[in-house]
């Protein structure tokens, strides 16, 4: 079974939690992207709902999907919101942001009544950090901010290089809000919650990509003998 089906059999559980009226946070990333086209069938079938886009990419692909969308200033509470992680450990902390918008998720998710993660069972991890944490950052004094971050790095404890993310072209990801990301390849995080306070304590840092008591749960499928095994970590409800 690959990566594409596990996708759609997660996102395909978190449908089941939507609501006719709902107010929807919609995340960033293939998984989510698997749920917003999910959405965007059972809206053309008469679902009524509201979505907030976490993202351009997501705001295009919902909107050539027929979805109503508004901006969180329009619908400042939120009912729920459905997204991606790169990483989910047994305590629903997460590492997100490997598509750039975790200023924007984070926001959104924070907004809302309940934050729902979906995911290949794959990105479930016993600590945090293999996955590199992305540090959105703002342009000026870029040197010195990762200066400043690599320090608050070592000083909780962790260690690992902090690098400027690059696209394709070669240029450094500029953000949907026209920040730079740092990824920080740490290998592990033993203290999620004194590394956010580190990082949260300089200037420069925008966001950072740790997401920690936020999520509700998180539904991950696996394959199972051909076919997509889904478990919920934490409460649906």
């Amino acid at each position: 079974m690959s990566g594409p089906d596990l996708r759609r059999a997660a996102a395909a559980r978190a449908l089941d939690l939507v609501e006719p009226g709902m107010r929807l946070g919609l995340g960033t990333g293939s998984t989510a992207a698997a749920f917003v086209a999910l959405l965007g069938e059972r809206v053309r079938d008469g679902l009524d709902i509201i979505g907030v886009p976490t993202s351009e990419a997501t705001r295009l692909q919902a909107e050539g999907l027929g979805i109503r969308l508004a901006t969180l200033d329009e619908q400042p509470d939120l009912d729920l919101t459905i997204d991606g992680a790169d990483e989910v450990d047994s305590e629903l902390r997460l590492i997100k942001g490997g598509g750039a918008a975790l200023l924007r998720e984070k926001i959104v998710a924070f907004a809302s009544r309940r934050m729902v993660v979906i995911a290949d069972a794959a990105k479930r991890v016993a600590t945090l950090g293999a996955f590199p944490l992305p540090i959105e950052v703002n342009p000026f004094g870029l040197t010195a901010t990762q200066r400043a971050v690599e320090a608050a790095v070592a000083r909780a404890g962790c260690a690992g290089p902090v690098r400027l993310r690059h696209g394709p072209d070669g240029g450094a990801v500029v953000t949907d809000g026209g920040h730079h990301i740092l990824d920080a390849h740490l290998g592990t995080i033993l203290d999620p919650e004194g590394l956010g306070a580190a990082l949260w304590a300089v200037p420069g840092v925008v966001e950072h990509g740790l997401f920690l008591g936020i999520a509700d749960a998180a539904i991950l499928a696996a394959a199972r003998d051909g076919t997509a095994e889904v478990t919920v970590l934490g409460s649906l409800a």
